[in-house]
Order: structure tokens, then C-alpha cells, then sequence
């Protein structure tokens, strides 16, 4: 990871970084899209944005996850508005960030997004809670709460990323 100004980026090693006293800034390393996968294999937490019928943006926080192809995923509900306006617009955009935000990373992708809605969703929705969460206590009550919530995945397939410059 590298640090630029207050905004630390991943590096192509993806390791942590360790600062010296007095240490400001070091060598920016542009993200392509295989490091951004092994950034969201890692870190979960993200920012959706989507685009209302006005055109506006909505951003979401959300839990995000890579699946087998390499796409990102994000479980949410049909009734949800970034659902909505993705089945409208397909266009999304999502920053990833660690738990610390500061200090340790973030990417951004971009791409096209579908909506696969349960019963063919269950299956990447338990990938999902394995890869951000763990085992769940109790898989019958969780395949429970994902039909009464009416759960969706949302898939990305990622086109573009960044950072790609600094700026």
C-alpha cells in the first residue's frame, strides 16, 4: 500500500504498509483489475452508486464481495432503490474501502450490473455471508431471513477501475 498525502492506495504487492516517522508520501501505484479483485476477496465494506430516474446519483453503503467469475456482489432486497434504479440503468459504480477507510486502501469499479432475485440468488447469498461474515449460526434461519426479506445479489461485472492516477 502506498500513502499519498492522508489516502494510503494498495500497492501491487498488496501488503501493509508501515510509515516511518516523518514519512508523507510515498510511490503511487495505479490499480488495474486484478488488484482490485484481491482487494474486494479481502476488504467487504463499500459505497454503491446508482442512478436515479432523474438522473441524480444514490449511494448506498453496502457489504461487497467477489464471486468465482470475478464480480463483484452485494446482497440487498428487491423493494431496495439502488435495485430499482439498476434494473432502470445498469450502470454502477462502487468505492470499496477498508474497516479504517483511512489509512489502508480503496478501489473503485465500475461496470455493468445485473439483478439475480431468489431462488437462483440463495446460492451466491450463503458465498457472500461465508466470504464476508463467516459460518452463520444457523443456515436454515438464514435461508429463512433471505426469503422473507425478498433478497437479491447484486453482480457487477467490473470494466473499468481506479485509481489509475494520482490526482
Amino acid at each position: 500500500m502506498q500513502k499519498q498525502g492522508a489516502c494510503i492506495l494498495v500497492c501491487q504487492s498488496g501488503a501493509k504498509p508501515i510509515f516511518l516517522p516523518g514519512e508523507t508520501m510515498a510511490e503511487f501505484v495505479p490499480i488495474d483489475v486484478d488488484k482490485a479483485r484481491q482487494f474486494l476477496a479481502r476488504h467487504h465494506w463499500g459505497i454503491l452508486a446508482t442512478r436515479r430516474k432523474s438522473g441524480d446519483l444514490q449511494m448506498s453503503p453496502v457489504t461487497v464481495g467477489l464471486d468465482e467469475a470475478g464480480r463483484a456482489i452485494i446482497s440487498s432486497r428487491e423493494t431496495a432503490y439502488k435495485v430499482n434504479n439498476l434494473r432502470r440503468d445498469p450502470r454502477a459504480a462502487l468505492c470499496a474501502i477498508t474497516p479504517s477507510f483511512h489509512g489502508e486502501g480503496w478501489v473503485q469499479i465500475n461496470g455493468r450490473a445485473e439483478i439475480v432475485s431468489l431462488p437462483h440468488a440463495l446460492d451466491t447469498l450463503v458465498y457472500l455471508q461465508r466470504q464476508a461474515y463467516g459460518e452463520h449460526k444457523s443456515w436454515p434461519e438464514f435461508h429463512q431471513r433471505m426469503a422473507r426479506e425478498r433478497r437479491v445479489i447484486i453482480r457487477i461485472h467490473i470494466e473499468s477501475v481506479g485509481p489509475k492516477v494520482r490526482g
